[in-house]
């Protein structure tokens, strides 16, 4: 790969997380939560896409960037207020930045009519609370001199009237800078937007022809701006190009000494020349590092310093890690079946082999480990968009942004979440005259939380709407034949028919909802991530959607049993507690089933065996074993198996990829003596068995 497309990639992955940023920043302002730091946050984001645009020629990136950078200054110093409708501007604007970098990527094009009319309604708000900044007015681009190389012109006219007060600039440019794409023009340029500069150019290092070498800078600057403009502002042009162009930046107290050469320069071919990266100081190889300001290899973030790694790479680690563990319990199976004692120097060996490599599980795991925050920032985006579709007023409020989830279930959070934000705008929230009419105000609540609950993470979404209407939910489910008009449902399973395929409420086909498809997709993907999805809805209060997710999809912790003559694995996240039932604890419910009493509650039997097709008859359960699971969807219910062989941590195989789904079974993993066991899915066989007791009731499921 070309040198400057990697560090062109650099800069892109940087405009992701800035504009994550700015976003973040104004969402904050708008709900009051912000200050000025944020708002300080606000501008260096926008200012920080605009420098990488600069040194990479994005020109209409800049242009806009640097509108929506001058009224976010007129903000940063207190000139315009942030307040709703600014914001409500600003946030807007981000948008039209974003779309601005989806093109560069390539991804994209850009509506310009809609930057057009952007940029004027940022201006507009600039001008609507403080006095407009004059504009610069620049020049057509000049034509090519003979050697190639633009002309680079400024007006000397008024050296000779130098201020008094201000600053002096000095630009040195060095070899490193023009290797690394920077170019002293983009600097001078950026300056003469901050306010009206003079310009003086030192060509007294200008050789000879006959001695000129294209790869060495020999002009210099020296740029005098009005004490108006703030020192930040002036450093803040060079962030990008560091230790490449060193600076000298002076107050000036008195009218400053007469420059080494006043004489003007009209072309400066050094300027345009592209040199391959060569050999120089320290500080030039740690320019040259760092590229347009975006190729770090290593930068510091508020929790240390942190570095870029190949995801391949990660995922190779794991791998390896993975086998690790599958090799240290079959060694482990290997000692156990020689007969050596458990305080043989060797067993206590692999006890300390199977500690230290839990622990280094844990840690390349922890690597994985990303918060749901990289979800969540894209969300209040598509609130915005969804809510001046439907012309709702919705405040989405998100919390648990710093819970951390792998990468691989993270990848795959984003759609079931938009799918159920898109619902719970579009079904949930009552329009704002129905909201006044039910004494609430205007303005619905959406919630979008993330927590840690018993080794796994919940996503819950949640409104303060209308609630599931179920009487209206039945009839659409009898009407389009999901269910016979006589079945005899409980309100949670009326509420679950809007996850059947063909399923939706909405009387119109719009581009938010109505083709029948969202919902049941939530729950095919929640499943195949080895979740589930229960809902919780009060009519005229709202509805809660609440996911339930491994934290992992590369290990597991998970009892070993045996059903049939199979061995299984399941979740211990699942499992409540494991129990040999007395035979007066089990009591019989109709020709062939059973409900186990315990703790004061009857809850299902479901024999393991029978549910995966291992066997046709369930075994007693008082000869086995009971294992006592919550499941999301189902509640309670008591498994029987065979026996309990014991407890491991098992590294997750995928059955779909290498074979194909199975119901009941969420993976595979490998034991210790090299068998493949079977990892159970405890809620598709809880719920599969609800949907048997149902089965005579219901046409479809």
């Amino acid at each position: 790969m070309d040198p400057m497309d990697a560090i062109k990639q650099t800069y892109f992955q940087e405009c992701d997380e800035l504009l994550a940023s700015l976003e973040e920043g104004l969402l904050a302002l708008e709900a009051g939560e912000g200050d000025a730091d944020t708002i300080n946050a606000v501008f260096r984001a926008v200012h920080s896409v605009k420098g990488g645009a600069g040194a990479f020629g994005f020109e209409a990136m800049v242009e806009f960037a640097h509108v929506f950078e001058t009224t976010l200054d007129l903000m940063r110093s207190g000139k315009l207020d942030p307040d709703p409708d600014s914001l409500k501007v600003m946030l807007r604007a981000s948008d039209v930045l974003a779309d601005h970098v989806q093109a560069a990527k390539g991804e994209g094009v850009v509506n310009e009519a809609r930057a057009r009319a952007m940029a004027a309604e940022l201006e507009a708000l600039a001008s609507g609370e403080a006095p407009k900044a004059p504009a610069v007015e620049e020049a057509p681009a000049p034509a090519k001199d003979e050697w190639g190389f633009t002309p680079l012109q400024f007006d000397f006219g008024q050296l000779d009237s130098a201020p008094s007060s201000g600053w002096r600039l000095t630009i040195r440019p060095t070899k490193t800078m023009y290797a690394n794409g920077h170019d002293a023009l983009l600097f001078l340029r950026e300056l003469s937007r901050l306010a009206d500069i003079e310009v003086t150019l030192d060509d007294s290092a200008l050789p000879s022809s006959d001695a000129y070498d294209p790869e060495t800078p020999y002009l210099n600057w020296t740029v005098s701006l009005p004490d108006t403009v703030e020192e930040i502002a002036i450093r803040d042009v060079f962030d990008f190009v560091g230790d490449d162009c060193p600076i000298e930046l002076v107050r000036l107290e008195s009218p400053p000494p007469p420059p080494v050469s006043a004489e003007p320069a009209i072309a400066a071919p050094a300027l345009a020349v592209e040199a391959p990266a060569v050999e120089s100081s320290q500080g030039e190889e740690k320019g040259a590092d760092k590229g347009a300001g975006a190729a770090k290899g290593a930068t510091v973030a508020s929790g240390g310093a942190t570095i870029r790694v190949d995801l391949e790479r990660v995922d190779r680690l794991i791998d390896l890690v993975g086998e690790l563990v599958i090799n240290q319990a079959m060694l482990a199976q290997r000692v156990a079946e020689s007969g050596a004692a458990r305080s043989s120097t060797i067993a206590m060996g692999l006890d300390e082999l199977e500690q230290l490599t839990r622990e280094i599980q844990d840690s390349v795991m922890a690597i994985r480990a990303q918060p749901v925050k990289s979800v969540f920032q894209r969300m209040p985006r598509l609130v915005r968009e969804i809510a001046g579709t439907t012309g709702k007023q919705v405040r989405l409020v998100m919390e648990g942004e710093a819970t951390e989830v792998d990468k691989t279930v993270i990848e795959r959070l984003s759609d079931p979440i938009t799918h159920m934000l898109r619902n719970a705008i579009d079904h949930g929230l009552e329009s704002p005259e129905d909201r006044v009419a039910a004494g609430k105000p205007e303005e619905g609540t959406v919630r979008l939380a993330a927590l840690h609950r018993s080794g796994r993470i919940v996503i819950e979404v949640s409104d303060d709407g209308k609630g599931i209407n179920r009487p209206r939910v039945r009839e659409i489910a009898v009407n389009k034949g999901l269910i016979s008009s006589d079945a005899v449902l409980t309100d949670d399973e009326v509420d679950n028919l809007i996850f059947l395929p063909g399923f939706s409420t909405a009387a119109t086909v719009s581009n938010i909802s109505g083709r029948g498809v969202g919902m049941d997709v939530v729950k095919r993907s929640i499943q195949a991530l080895g979740g589930r999805i229960v809902i919780s809805s009060v009519p005229g209060k709202g509805s809660t959607f609440t996911l339930s997710l491994p934290l992992t999809l590369a290990v597991l912790d998970g009892m070993v049993i045996s059903a049939g003559d199979q061995t299984l694995v399941a979740p211990l996240t699942a499992i409540v507690e494991t129990l040999r039932p007395r035979p007066e604890d089990v009591r019989p419910l109709g020709p062939s089933s059973a409900v186990l009493a315990v703790r004061g509650a009857h809850v299902p039997l479901i024999d393991i065996g029978v549910a995966l097709g291992l066997r046709n008859k369930p075994v007693d359960p008082t000869t086995g074993v009971i294992l006592l699971v919550e499941s999301e969807g189902g509640g309670r219910a008591a498994l029987v198996a065979d026996e309990i062989q014991g407890q491991r941590q098992v590294v997750i195989k995928s059955l779909e990829a290498n074979y194909q789904r199975v119901d009941g079974v969420a993976a595979a993993t490998i034991l210790g003596d090299g068998r493949v066991a079977l990892i159970l899915d405890v809620e598709a066989v809880v719920e599969k068995r609800l949907h048997e007791r149902h089965a005579p009731l219901a046409k479809a499921s």
